[in-house]
């Protein structure tokens, strides 16, 4: 066993591109890991220069300088951005406010109907078995209540970080746009010569990243936006605060799906009982969940995310953990990378890169 291994490493590590690499990664993940909370702002610049860097191109090919181009892309997100942000999150106020209102309402509701089942089924359900069920609601109703509260508290006092955020973003993601061919310059004069792996890792990451905010972004609206007008067509209470709720889902693959249907089936349930308008729209919720996992999904995304359901739910566990949302939006590309890793490392060029050494 100990020869497998002494075999495996010098196979393995005496490639001074494979070193290299490893290097590059493990320095990029503890310079994340300790500085993510200080350069948030930094890491969502990135993320939007990738969304914005294809059509900046697109405008450079067509003979506007790079500056213009930049600049006229970053106008033109920034104003769209805020139209949509002024014009949807009163409506989406106004409707959380009213469901908060309404939550009352509808553990009144439920309670009234679960005290009926001991009566209808007294060999299945037991009356202390509902006032266990009752309790725990109220306890963790109170607890959420003051989580939200501090939260809103919170909220307060980051208002002054999050305007300056504002402003810093979009200039970040202009030099970003103008400058790239100078950064990526700049970055790859401080690494070694001995770095074949590392481009090429880079090469297909860079890539992936690319298609893989694109297409995130555009099945996030292409989601909500489906989903809004749907339920407001079934005239379903909230049509856009939980449309917007299920375009955001689909951030969190598989896990994000089964944790919105939850209110989705209470809103619709309280509203509508148990009758025919109950069941067209979780129809139409199951038909707008079939469709994303489907079909839109395999469009937007091709063979760029060629992992295994549960390889991604593991990413978006560990990275979510590491990261937050951050780490639960890059879960995927994360994932891709660690794979991408694998492959170059298990190249047949490396490996007889690493013999001959």
């Amino acid at each position: 066993m100990v020869s497998f291994f002494t075999q495996w490493y010098k196979r393995k590590f005496s490639d001074p591109h494979a070193v290299t690499l490893l290097v590059i990664l493990l320095s990029i993940f503890l310079f994340i890991y300790f500085f993510s909370s200080l350069l948030m702002p930094v890491f969502v610049a990135i993320a939007i220069a990738f969304l914005l860097d294809l059509p900046v191109n697109r405008l450079s090919n067509m003979g506007l300088s790079r500056t213009l181009a930049a600049s006229f892309v970053v106008i033109m997100f920034v104003g769209v951005t805020l139209i949509a942000s002024f014009g949807l999150m009163p409506i989406m106020w106004q409707q959380s406010s009213n469901l908060i209102q309404e939550v009352p309402h509808m553990v009144t509701q439920g309670q009234s109907y679960l005290l009926t089942l001991p009566e209808k089924y007294p060999e299945l359900v037991k009356a202390d078995q509902i006032e266990s069920v009752f309790s725990f609601v109220k306890s963790n109703l109170i607890e959420w209540g003051q989580v939200a509260l501090k939260a809103s508290l919170n909220s307060i006092s980051d208002l002054v970080a999050l305007l300056i955020y504002l402003i810093l973003v979009p200039l970040m993601v202009f030099f970003f746009l103008k400058d790239k061919k100078q950064f990526l310059q700049n970055f790859s004069s401080l690494l070694p010569k001995d770095r074949a792996m590392a481009v090429q890792v880079g090469n297909e990451m860079n890539q992936q990243i690319m298609n893989y905010i694109r297409g995130k972004v555009i099945e996030i609206i292409i989601i909500g936006a489906a989903s809004t007008i749907t339920f407001a067509l079934l005239g379903l209470n909230y049509a856009l605060l939980l449309g917007v709720l299920v375009g955001l889902s689909v951030l969190v693959p598989y896990v994000g799906a089964t944790i919105v249907t939850l209110p989705v089936l209470l809103v619709a349930l309280f509203q509508f009982g148990t009758g025919a308008e109950f069941g067209y729209v979780m129809l139409a919720y199951g038909i707008i969940q079939a469709l994303d996992g489907n079909l839109l999904v395999p469009l937007l995304f091709s063979e760029a995310v060629n992992l295994h359901p549960v390889v991604i739910i593991i990413a978006v566990i560990l990275f979510g953990g590491l990261w937050g949302f951050w780490g639960v939006f890059f879960a995927i590309p994360l994932a891709t990378l660690v794979k991408a890793v694998i492959t170059a490392w298990s190249s047949p060029k490396f490996e007889l890169s690493g013999e001959n050494n």
